[in-house]
């Protein structure tokens, strides 16, 4: 039997969107949901511990706040009613960092029953990137990748650059648990909700930025070049559109998003759009910017994120209307599809089989 730890998704209730790792693990519960019958969820009680979340109540609450996440709301059921473990576990997994600072609790589930241990890792951008970070969460995160190490019989990762990050942490530890390379799917509604109003068409050519303001994604690079362009070009500016949530340590990127007034009118923020919305505005957009310092996801670097000048000439030759730059790069995606979460849980699932089913390491 496979139990899955909802413990971050109970805790991101009430949140009108979801974060990249709120998605993951929404996915693994949904496909859990519809792959296999026996599955069971877990989460972490108010003793420190891991309880049984009813499989009845576990679906009632993905069912809804994955709705909610979509643009669909739906009423939500009693997601906090919890038992305790049941001893039949045979293999937990946790496809967030949530509790992974607290050894404890895989310590007692590792020594109480047999089951054997699973973890997905995102990424280890607060150890390699401190300064991206809140204070305190380098610590933090180096605690629970040893945590991961120390106890998972397997390891999940979204890419290349995250093994790649991980393997001298298993090697240091003179560890050789497997690692599976398993690229994150996409699913997204291919049309907007009839329950949200998408408002007026833009006026004008727009860019895209999806991501949580913070100084690690480089937005305010992208302020300053809006600034410099609406003083240019005045009202035939192109629109600037950011999806995502005020995060921390963005004090620069926020006064600007409040106080100058060049951006007003010229940049967008959406910090609460359902899905439905942004599939709108990502189709209608002339490209998605990423001028992020580091990820996780293994996104390649297009364009340097120091490099102000060569964003400004990309970003002005996508706008125009016959962009040459643009014409040549969707030629060069014709026929590519992005990764699905089929392919995703097709890896994974004889992943988790080959690991049910494998000695316990020593």
């Amino acid at each position: 039997m496979i139990a899955l730890d909802l413990s971050r998704l109970l805790s991101r209730a009430g949140r009108e969107t979801p974060t990249g790792i709120d998605r993951v693990e929404l996915a693994y519960a949904e496909h859990l949901i519809a792959a296999d019958a026996s599955a069971s969820f877990t989460a972490t009680t108010a003793l420190g511990g891991l309880g049984l979340v009813p499989r009845d109540r576990a679906e009632g609450f993905i069912r809804a706040i994955g709705a909610a996440w979509r643009g669909k709301p739906e009423v939500t059921g009693d997601e906090r009613h919890v038992r305790r473990l049941a001893r039949h576990c045979r293999l937990a997994v946790l496809v967030s960092h949530h509790h992974l600072e607290k050894p404890a609790i895989l310590a007692r589930l590792k020594a109480r029953s047999p089951a054997r241990f699973i973890c997905l890792i995102h990424d280890l951008i607060p150890i390699e990137y401190p300064e991206y970070a809140k204070p305190g969460q380098a610590e933090n995160h180096r605690r629970r990748i040893e945590t991961a190490i120390r106890f998972a019989d397997a390891l999940i990762v979204n890419s290349g650059v995250t093994r790649d990050a991980l393997l001298p942490y298993l090697e240091h530890a003179g560890l050789a648990s497997p690692v599976l390379v398993a690229p994150l799917g996409l699913d997204l509604p291919a049309q907007p909700a009839d329950s949200i109003d998408p408002g007026p068409p833009l006026d004008r050519p727009h860019f895209v930025y999806v991501g949580t303001i913070e100084a690690r994604k480089n937005h305010l690079l992208l302020l300053n070049l809006w600034r410099q362009l609406a003083t240019e070009l005045g009202a035939s500016v192109p629109l600037l559109v950011l999806i995502g949530q005020r995060g921390w340590e963005a004090e620069n990127v926020v006064d600007m998003l409040d106080r100058c007034p060049a951006l007003r009118g010229t940049v967008i923020e959406h910090n609460n759009l359902p899905d439905s919305e942004m599939v709108r505005l990502l189709k209608g957009a002339r490209a998605l910017l990423l001028p992020s310092f580091a990820e996780g996801f293994g996104f390649p670097l297009i364009v340097d994120p120091l490099d102000g000048p060569g964003w400004r000439a990309a970003i002005l030759d996508y706008a125009a209307a016959n962009s040459p730059r643009r014409a040549a790069q969707l030629e060069r995606l014709a026929g590519w599809r992005p990764p699905l979460w089929q392919d995703h849980f097709a890896s994974v699932d004889r992943f988790i089989a080959e690991t049910a089913t494998a000695s316990h390491r020593s």
